[in-house]
């Protein structure tokens, strides 16, 4: 059950709201004299070295020079997090382990960009307010209509400063409802992402004439699984680096289409954990989209239509569209190399009347039949090469002409049946689907949901996503660049030290020492194009200039600002 709604109202401080340090008491009834009272300034509270992530770095402690604590480094203005101990049989503990969520959901899941991500920009607006967030908890259960004003675990407000018995000031967090704080506190199995509302989500019941949905990303769902009719090497759940070149062939033609068809230009693609892949379109003009025209876009991409049971499963009106054209040109080396050399889909007897059943005239089926029972061992390649050369040869086998202009065209539909993007189409149809969040682990391989770049699309390995276990081995392995002396004084060695010229150098973060690094940072890029995007179309609908600040957060791609 949902937690009621905190609201950000400041309460009176009491004696309870703040940790006061321990006094000892003097053992003689005379007080000690009265020590002047030190000026304190805001500024002097926060070290400039001190990092600008949310949760800090855990790191290892800084060794003393020379035998001597007071060369160490000095100490934090704050104390350091917390952070559960890592188990030594971490590799053979279950990724849905609660100690293993927890520790990843601490210590490397994004929440910062996830959070700039939804909303759009640094500072909490309703694009995040008002966004539904779905939990799917350890016992099955399912959460909907979750929301919160923001991802974090407190909002430090300026304005909340309190004076204690010594004069020290305190800045006071306001407890709010957040993401981050919900999920440790419920540690869901995963959560999945819904859209904006126009009412707060938790507020639903008040207003249900006013509740509906009124942004989201336009999203696709590609499953390996609607493969299975076409792939040889593997089914079901299973996948190989053979069956995933599927993917690589629907990533290509469906990011082609969006980009030149649509004009889409902030397209977020990520691997689903296990068998498939998700696709964010996130442009302004995406999310804004109704029903109607989601069903458009849906139906304008969808070319395979029928189920298993369904024999032909292309039919096209000639002359083909532009965008099918273009999608050929993208297929036709694939299918030759990944389809018909490596799947082989054709070598059986049953398999090549699957491909008999394709073709148009019944005298050249005929005769490719006979030459392959002949032949019973030729490969899919040769038999795909055959369908051309019998006809040329024998005019397909009867005594009227052969139409070549239409088996050119049952050509290409076999193309397309074997190669083109199979879409679970009910995904992108309406506003009000949830779709599994990015970085979630999958529960089933332990695997991270990781956003893939389209850039390296062909070197992307399924099997060499990282799972939960190895990010937190990893991080326990991790040792600090350089070993010597000359080096530890220049390097960086995740603990905030100061490097050779003096200055303090940023903490590494957990996510820095992991292979989830490359992903982190490509996710990071791509959601500072996208605010950077709308800041300009804010800018241009307010006709207003930003503050120097917010340009100076938006010229650096992986700008790690602080929100607030």
């Amino acid at each position: 059950m949902a937690d009621p709604e905190v609201k950000n109202e400041a309460s009176p401080i009491g004696e309870e709201d703040v940790a006061m340090e321990d006094i000892a008491e003097a053992p003689t009834a005379t007080p000690d004299p009265p020590k002047p009272k030190e000026e304190v300034r805001l500024e002097d509270l926060f070290a400039d070295s001190d990092s600008d992530e949310e949760f800090p770095a855990s790191s290892r402690p800084p060794a003393a020079k020379n035998g001597n604590s007071q060369d160490s480094q000095p100490e934090a203005s704050s104390p350091p997090m917390t952070v559960p101990p890592l188990p030594s049989d971490i590799m053979d503990m279950k990724a849905s382990d609660p100690e293993i969520m927890r520790t990843f959901y601490q210590r490397l899941f994004p929440w910062r960009y996830l959070f700039q991500w939804l909303n759009h920009s640094p500072d909490p607006s309703t694009d995040f307010g008002h966004r539904e967030f779905a939990f799917t908890l350890q016992n099955d259960a399912y959460l909907r209509y979750q929301s919160f004003p923001t991802h974090d675990l407190y909002v430090f407000s300026p304005l909340l400063l309190y004076r204690t018995q010594r004069s020290s000031i305190l800045m006071a967090p306001l407890c709010l409802h957040s993401l981050r704080k919900d999920i440790l506190r419920l540690m869901p199995s995963r959560f999945e992402i819904g859209p904006i509302y126009t009412l707060n989500p938790r507020d639903r019941k008040s207003n249900p004439k006013s509740f509906r949905p009124s942004q989201k990303e336009l999203c696709f769902d590609i499953d390996l699984t609607d493969y299975d009719s076409i792939r040889t090497c593997c089914s079901a759940a299973s996948i190989c680096r053979k069956c995933w070149s599927f993917m690589t062939m629907a990533i290509k033609v469906l990011d082609s289409s969006l980009r030149e068809d649509f004009g889409f230009k902030h397209i977020l693609w990520v691997y689903s954990g296990r068998r498939g892949a998700h696709a964010w379109v996130c442009d302004r003009s995406a999310r804004s989209l109704d029903d109607p025209k989601r069903r458009a876009i849906a139906g304008y991409l969808e070319v395979i239509k029928g189920g298993s049971q369904t024999g032909k499963k292309v039919n096209l009106w000639r002359p083909l569209h532009p965008h099918l054209v273009r999608s050929l040109e993208i297929l036709k080396p694939h299918f030759q190399e990944d389809v018909l050399a490596v799947q082989n889909p054709w070598s059986g007897s049953q398999d090549a009347e699957k491909l008999l059943r394709l073709l148009p005239d019944a005298a050249l089926n005929e005769s490719l039949r006979r030459k392959w029972d002949y032949a019973p061992g030729r490969s899919s390649v040769s038999k795909w090469n055959d369908i051309d050369s019998v006809a040329k040869s024998s005019g397909g086998g009867g005594s009227r002409k052969l139409d070549t202009r239409t088996l050119l065209e049952a050509k290409q539909d076999v193309v397309l049946e074997y190669s083109y993007p199979r879409l679970d189409i009910e995904v992108s149809k309406k506003l009000n689907h949830l779709l599994k969040s990015p970085f979630v682990v999958h529960p089933g391989t332990g695997r991270v949901c990781v956003p893939i770049d389209t850039k390296e699309l062909e070197e992307f390995d399924p099997l060499g996503v990282p799972t939960v276990q190895e990010l937190i081995r990893e991080i326990d392995e991790w040792e600090p660049p350089g070993n010597s002396r000359h080096d530890s004084d220049r390097e960086d060695h995740g603990n905030g030290k100061a490097n050779g010229s003096g200055t303090a150098a940023k903490p590494i973060q957990d996510w820095e020492k992991t292979s989830l690094k490359p992903y982190i940072e490509h996710f990071r890029y791509f959601v500072a194009g996208l605010m950077k995007d709308e800041r300009g179309k804010h800018k241009e609908k307010d006709g207003q200039v930003r503050p120097k600040r917010e340009r100076e957060e938006a010229t650096v791609p992986g700008s790690d600002a602080m929100e607030f």
